[in-house]
């Protein structure tokens, strides 16, 4: 018998392959990275989907008792370095909540499952998931993971700054259909931001004020000057968007209007600054809506802060980036469990359970039909941001060597932002370290 029909069997029945009648308890575990105080429906929409799960079951006159183990993990070095050793432990958590680009290493490692091994994609709720969202959470042309939230990463202006600079209101209305079309670039970040530290609107090195450590955003700005990550499955470094990239921050620098010393300020401190007025323009995510507005106290969002794309620059476009996060099963040495853990992934997908978390922690939704979840509709910010927002968005690849590329980029980016390296001499090196590493899994243009 075929693991899918085992599986599909055993998430029918939810007991024994049998149908006995017998009580039975199970505990599935839901490990989530990267999750703060605002994100607790990562793990809690499990245990929604558990209730749900065991209210079936008696009705079909079945005894299941589903207890549902949580944990989350602000940090991802600190969730990841837990996923290893309790995989080296063989003890892994039934369901991780992990970045989309795990998928590709943990299916080689076999750490992780299909979920269509286990589940009807033709069926509720799964195909009504957002087809993009599918395939970002596939590999190889399989499916291994199911989209658990969705966001892009934007832009922000302070609007009082923008103002003391000359912009009028109906200017920072048109601002985003300005960074849409290409009219306002990169350049005229610089441009303003500098304004804004010549005049004492803000203080020097506050004018753009990045996010200050490695993360997904920074693809964002290669792909603004012209580069390209992947190709045709594989990974691709174009030197001049590079270098072009690297320089950016290097004028930045040299302009007053980014710290030299800007990457390793606390996060609390940036959320604080930036939340409270002390930046001028500065990047982030959407879901940074939520801590802005309820950590930090912003009481009017929409009035002191506009938000668009990611500029573009020479050779490039404007853009964002989305990395949803994906829930994934483990592979487990109990066949009913990886089958209870995959429905209640489905469950979790359903539109009405995911807009609890989409609009608490201000992420976007997963699925069509939350527009049509009064939560979602209502919500400003969900409704902007996905409008204005995902229409651009790319994701960074599914590769196994891209963690390679990205630690290798980012070090290249460290030494040119602290003047360790020119710009040319940090591509230079990178190339040399990436054809080094990845041979002939990386075109160099």
């Amino acid at each position: 018998m075929t693991k899918r029909l085992l599986t599909t069997t055993a998430a029918i029945a939810l007991v024994s392959l049998a149908g006995a009648a017998a009580a039975e308890e199970v505990t599935i575990r839901v490990w989530a990275g990267g999750s703060g105080p605002n994100d607790n429906y990562r793990v809690d929409a499990i245990e929604i989907a558990a209730d749900l799960l065991e209210r079936e079951a008696a009705i079909r006159g079945e005894d299941l008792t589903i207890n549902v183990e949580k944990k989350t993990d602000n940090t991802w070095d600190d969730f990841k370095q837990a996923v290893t050793l309790a995989a080296e432990a063989g003890n892994a958590p039934h369901i991780l909540v992990t970045g989309h680009e795990d998928i590709a290493p943990w299916a080689q490692s076999g750490l992780i499952v299909p979920v269509e091994d286990y589940l009807n994609l033709d069926a509720w709720p799964i195909n009504d998931i957002y087809d993009n969202l599918l395939e970002i959470a596939s590999f190889g042309g399989v499916l291994y993971g199911l989209p658990q939230d969705a966001e892009s990463r934007p832009f922000f202006f302070w609007k009082e700054h923008m103002k003391a600079i000359g912009y009028s209101d109906e200017d920072l209305e048109a601002l985003p259909d300005r960074v849409e079309s290409g009219e306002y670039t990169l350049d005229n970040v610089l441009e303003d931001a500098k304004k804004m530290v010549d005049q004492g609107v803000v203080e020097a090195g506050y004018g753009f004020y990045p996010r200050p450590e490695n993360g997904p955003d920074y693809w964002q700005f290669y792909t603004s000057f012209g580069g390209v990550m992947e190709e045709d499955g594989r990974l691709v470094l174009d030197k001049a968007a590079m270098q072009r990239f690297y320089q950016f921050f290097v004028d930045a620098v040299e302009a007053g209007v980014t710290r030299k010393n800007h990457i390793g300020t606390p996060n609390d401190q940036w959320y604080s600054e930036v939340a409270s007025g002390k930046a001028g323009i500065w990047h982030g995510g959407t879901w940074h809506y939520a801590r802005y507005t309820n950590q930090e106290g912003l009481k009017d969002f929409f009035g002191n802060i506009a938000f668009s794309l990611i500029p573009a620059g020479e050779g490039g476009k404007p853009n964002t980036l989305t990395h949803p996060l994906v829930y994934v099963l483990t592979d487990q040495e109990n066949d009913d469990e990886e089958a209870i853990a995959a429905e209640l992934i489905k469950i979790a997908s359903e539109p009405r359970i995911n807009t609890l978390h989409a609009v608490k922690s201000a992420h976007l939704g997963i699925t069509h039909q939350q527009s049509n979840i009064d939560l979602y509709a209502g919500d400003r910010w969900a409704r902007e941001a996905t409008e204005r927002l995902l229409p651009f968005a790319n994701a960074m690849p599914n590769n196994t060597d891209f963690g390679t590329y990205w630690n290798a980029m980012w070090g290249g980016l460290e030494a040119s932002w602290t003047g360790q390296k020119t710009p040319e001499q940090a591509v230079s090196d990178l190339e040399a370290e990436l054809t080094s590493s990845l041979g002939e899994a990386i075109v160099i243009r």
